[in-house]
């Protein structure tokens, strides 16, 4: 599966593009079977489609499921295009500024305890881009669980790996701004059960992401 999603992604097999499965088969050195399971897998994932006469083939890009855990990778480790990060950080801003003000209302010590310690992460990390990456992704991980909402907490399969994606790039261009000082404020809000202001202060963080756009 892997393989024929690699050709998807790259261009190899291009959208509307016939499948060869005997050609296909040859070159991926895979079994006819094993092939067939692939392309069924694929086809879940809105990658690959089949009609009548025509067999398998590759599907519009507007039809690839981005929501799927396997297709976000992809599109991620196929250089995703910078129009890519800024229609994440769209989504963002309609999502996790309400799941702050669900987290002011229903946080719990153990939450506040997670925000904390990401915090205290991105203050230690200083420079280190590894340590500042993976401090934030625990930061946005931690507030979409202090919503105490299922669907908010679960986006976080969708956010997090454009996010550590987005800060990777935002590190090697030499981009970023001191992320505590932001953090620390949402923290704060929700700490004290402001609402609104945790809405407020989250937006500021996503804008200060904005201007960071690599």
């Amino acid at each position: 599966m892997e393989g024929l999603a690699r050709r998807i992604f790259d261009g190899t097999c291009a959208e509307g593009d016939a499948l060869d499965l005997p050609e296909l088969t040859a070159e991926l050195d895979v079994s006819h079977s094993g092939l067939r399971e692939a392309i069924k897998v694929l086809t879940t994932k809105g990658l690959v489609g089949a009609r009548r006469r025509r067999g398998a083939f590759v599907r519009p890009r507007d039809d690839w499921n981005l929501l799927d855990a396997d297709v976000l990778r992809w599109t991620l480790a196929a250089g995703a295009p910078t129009d890519f990060f800024a229609d994440m950080l769209e989504l963002r801003r309609s999502i996790e500024p309400a799941a702050a003000s669900l987290a002011a209302e229903h946080r719990s010590e153990q939450d506040l305890a997670a925000l904390d310690a990401a915090v205290d992460a991105m203050r230690a990390a200083g420079d280190d881009p590894v340590l500042g990456v993976r401090s934030d992704a625990s930061f946005h991980t931690a507030l979409l669980a202090a919503s105490r909402n299922r669907f908010f907490a679960q986006m976080r399969r969708v956010i997090i790996p454009v996010l550590i994606e987005r800060d990777r790039r935002v590190h090697l261009a030499g981009t970023p701004e001191d992320p505590v000082g932001v953090h620390a404020v949402v923290v704060e809000r929700v700490r004290e059960r402001d609402v609104d202001g945790a809405y407020m202060a989250t937006l500021e963080l996503l804008d200060v992401a904005m201007r960071e756009h690599p």
